[in-house]
């Protein structure tokens, strides 16, 4: 099978993987914020690896380094999310350190990515 340029992406990979995370972190959340927190954070999440997809199919370095900030946007915006289903009590201490030692390897591989598009 084909794969595109996209899925051989480390920060595409790890982006997958913690969008599974959120997903099924998000199933135990109050029902009340299925509109709200939830809907929020999922769609976040799946931001990130979107604009790594859509960043790597841009043929000039500058449009691909843009669609990289916006995916390291997404991270940080669902990072926050985290934190505030923390403080209300929806996830545990333990999962908000799990997801922000993957958010910070994934924040890590994005820049590593848009570090390498500003010596082009």
């Amino acid at each position: 099978m084909h794969q595109f340029s996209f899925e051989r992406l480390t920060a595409w990979q790890l982006s997958r993987v913690f969008v599974k995370k959120i997903y099924q972190l998000t199933s135990n959340f109050p029902i009340e914020e299925k509109y709200g927190l939830v809907s929020q954070l999922r769609r976040a999440s799946i931001s990130i690896s979107s604009n790594l997809t859509e960043g790597s199919s841009r043929l000039s370095a500058v449009d691909q380094k843009r669609f990289y900030q916006y995916s390291y946007s997404s991270l940080m915006e669902v990072i926050n999310q985290i934190i505030i289903s923390s403080d209300m009590n929806f996830i545990s201490d333990e999962e908000l350190v799990e997801l922000r030692k993957d958010g910070n390897e994934l924040s890590k591989v994005i820049n590593g990515l848009v570090k390498s598009l500003i010596t082009k």
